[in-house]
C-alpha cells in the first residue's frame, strides 16, 4: 500500500530516505553523492510524485517505489 509522505514526521521520511539511499545495490551513476544529496534528490522526486512511499504489510517494511509503475500495476493509473 502507498503511504502517503505528506502524513508521516519528517524525521519518518527522512529515516525512510536515508535507509533507502544507503541499501546495498542502489544506483546513482558514476558521479559520487553524500548521503545528504542522496537524500535531497529521493526527496525532490518524492515531493514531484514521482516516487512513493509503499509499505508491505506482510514484511511490516518500507520502501520507495516509481508511482506511475506502481499504480498502474495495481490497475489504478
Amino acid at each position: 500500500m502507498l503511504v502517503p509522505h505528506d502524513q508521516l514526521s519528517p524525521q519518518a521520511v527522512t529515516a525512510i530516505l536515508e535507509e533507502f539511499a544507503t541499501r546495498e545495490g542502489t544506483d546513482y551513476g558514476e558521479q559520487l553523492y553524500t548521503l545528504e544529496q542522496k537524500v535531497a534528490m529521493l526527496r525532490r522526486q518524492l515531493e514531484r510524485g514521482e516516487i512513493a512511499i509503499s509499505f508491505d504489510t506482510q514484511t511490516e517494511s518500507c520502501s520507495l517505489v516509481n508511482k506511475r509503475e506502481y499504480l498502474a500495476m495495481e490497475g489504478q493509473a
